[in-house]
């Protein structure tokens, strides 16, 4: 009769879906998304790359499934307040979210199907303008208005890039300091009005969600606007149906 092998290795946890789509996003949070790959991914899980599509079809499902499983860190809406109250703070956590996950709003951006997790914060999004008194009608209109912003960033049509900066050596030459202010002076000869609302703005860079200049202070201010004449809206509608 032979000996027991006291050195078996131990059995490997099965991979789940959650697990591998959690793995996909921290690996994200780390490298970058354009770093993450079926055989990285993998690599990080200590399994060969067929173990994956098992749980994810391909690499375009498990980019939808890393959006869902970013969406469904945001915290439920609070149930004790109003309407506006509830809806402003879960989207200032939607954002926290996104701040979090710096490379989510991009490909969110481009997704054309919600998952699960989407399709549920969508509905409970509905569900606090609709208990809070909005008809339907209304209500479609607030979720069209709000676009982006209901996920916590605001998605431009010409994103706008930070100036150009120069690097320490090209800071103190005054060659380089001479060409970037001709180009910032070309700018504002052929578009002057841009220029002047660019000189205008500071941004605090760690508050920007996504490409161009969304940052905090940015989105409140379009986020509690877009409230205020939701909530006018609300009032009107309700004087017409007394």
């Amino acid at each position: 009769m032979s000996a027991v092998n006291s050195h078996t290795a131990p059995e490997r946890t099965p991979l789940r879906r959650t697990a591998v789509l959690q793995a996909a996003v921290e690996l994200a949070d780390r490298v970058g998304l354009a770093e993450v790959s079926m055989r990285t991914l993998a690599r990080t899980l200590g399994v060969v790359p067929m173990a994956l599509y098992k749980h994810v079809a391909n690499k375009d499902e498990l980019l939808g499934g890393m959006v869902d499983a970013v969406i469904a860190e945001i915290p439920p809406a609070p149930t004790d307040t109003d309407w506006h109250t509830a809806t402003r703070a879960r989207i200032l956590d939607a954002r926290r979210v996104m701040l979090a996950h710096p490379w989510a709003s991009a490909l969110l951006a481009t997704r054309s199907q919600p998952g699960p997790a989407a399709l549920g914060y969508l509905d409970s999004v509905i569900a606090t303008f609709t208990t809070g008194g909005f008809p339907p009608t209304l209500t479609h209109q607030v979720m069209h208005t709000l676009g982006s912003r209901v996920w916590g960033f605001n998605l431009e049509a010409f994103p706008s890039p930070p100036p150009p900066s120069l690097d320490p050596a090209e800071a103190a030459d005054p060659a380089a300091l001479a060409a970037q202010a001709e180009m910032f002076r070309q700018l504002a000869t052929a578009y002057p009005h841009v220029a002047q609302i660019a000189a205008a703005a500071r941004h605090d860079p760690t508050g920007i969600v996504g490409p161009g200049c969304d940052d905090q202070a940015e989105f409140e201010f379009g986020l509690d606007l877009l409230l205020d004449g939701f909530r006018r809206l609300l009032a009107d509608a309700r004087t017409h149906t007394d």
